[in-house]
């Protein structure tokens, strides 16, 4: 099996190779819902800086907490697998449609203004991406961006997450296995502590980590939205015993009453009879996505169905 995991420079879209690469970038959603980008226009040093002060506050702010967490539980102690619970500790920041990062506590004013600019930095990116993929799928630019737009735009937040050393990562996952609910992920990793995995077939494959580089990896409405072309991934992160490992991952999503379903260009006769995929709001498929994260998505696909004749059935908003 090819186990040589898809990168992209982002700069051979701009010259001869343009036709190619946008041949790799298809051929990484279609087989395997990630892909790592490099020259993706996001400067070396604002992506240093963001490093650079998470860490800090994870060191400042966090890593006490972490060990307090894992002390009342008794977590360095355990015999048998955990299932309940992530070796990670982590905030959220939401940017879009409103941001709430200047209700975020113990954030200092340099770090919130460097994060503010990078959340716009990965949301021209995400867009970017995204006007790529249409371009692949035979739509309209701006297809997707319409179908996530819903009353106020689409949504986006960024989690922040640093997973210490974990004195029994075989009984702990640093984060369990699951596919994103989302859209487009944009995830910018610690370059030194791996973790990271999807699953390929019957294989979990690590994502390499690399320097200043991006990787991208899709969410179920896009699945939903390419009827089933593009397909979101299982993927997991593995705790590591030496080193703690950043991981600063924006999902760029739909809009909650952003109605989704499958692009009509996408879907031929025969497979509108079969209903593979349904339309939904999604807020609905979140409230459920939060009960069942860690499960299989095809029952989540299953479960929407049922509510379909509740969901407005008119043209995609537009901005």
């Amino acid at each position: 099996m090819e186990t040589i995991f898809p990168v992209v420079n982002m700069e051979n879209l701009n010259g001869e190779e343009r036709a190619q690469t946008m041949n790799q970038i298809n051929d990484a959603c279609e087989n395997w819902g990630f892909f790592e980008i490099v020259n993706h226009g996001i400067s070396t040093e604002l992506l240093d800086s963001v490093e650079k002060m998470t860490k800090g506050h994870y060191k400042k702010c966090m890593e006490g907490r972490f060990k307090d967490m894992v002390a009342s539980k008794g977590l360095e102690a355990v015999q048998n697998e955990i299932h309940d619970l992530d070796w990670e500790s982590t905030f959220y920041i939401r940017h879009l449609p409103e941001s709430n990062i200047s209700e975020i506590p113990d954030l200092e004013d340099e770090y919130r203004k460097v994060m503010k600019e990078f959340a716009k930095e990965l949301e021209k990116l995400a867009e970017n991406i995204l006007d790529i993929f249409c371009e692949n799928l035979g739509l309209e630019k701006g297809y997707v961006k319409k179908a996530f737009y819903g009353a106020k735009g689409p949504t986006f937040g960024t989690k922040v997450s640093n997973y210490p050393p974990c004195p029994k990562p075989d009984l702990i996952k640093g984060l369990r296995a699951h596919t994103d609910a989302g859209g487009v992920i944009l995830l910018f990793q610690d370059d030194k502590v791996s973790g990271l995995q999807l699953l390929k077939g019957d294989k979990w494959i690590d994502v390499p980590p690399m320097h200043h580089s991006i990787v991208i990896n899709l969410g179920d409405q896009l699945e939903v939205i390419t009827n089933g072309r593009y397909k979101s991934v299982m993927h997991r992160v593995i705790a590591q015993t030496d080193g703690t490992r950043m991981s600063i991952a924006s999902f760029y999503n739909p809009g909650s009453d952003a109605v989704i379903y499958p692009a009509p260009q996408l879907v031929n006769k025969e497979e509108e009879k079969k209903n593979v995929y349904p339309k939904f709001v999604f807020e609905d498929y979140m409230k459920l996505y939060v009960a069942v994260k860690f499960q299989d998505k095809e029952p989540r696909f299953e479960a929407m169905k049922s509510m379909e004749d509740r969901v407005n059935s008119g043209p995609i908003a537009t901005a």
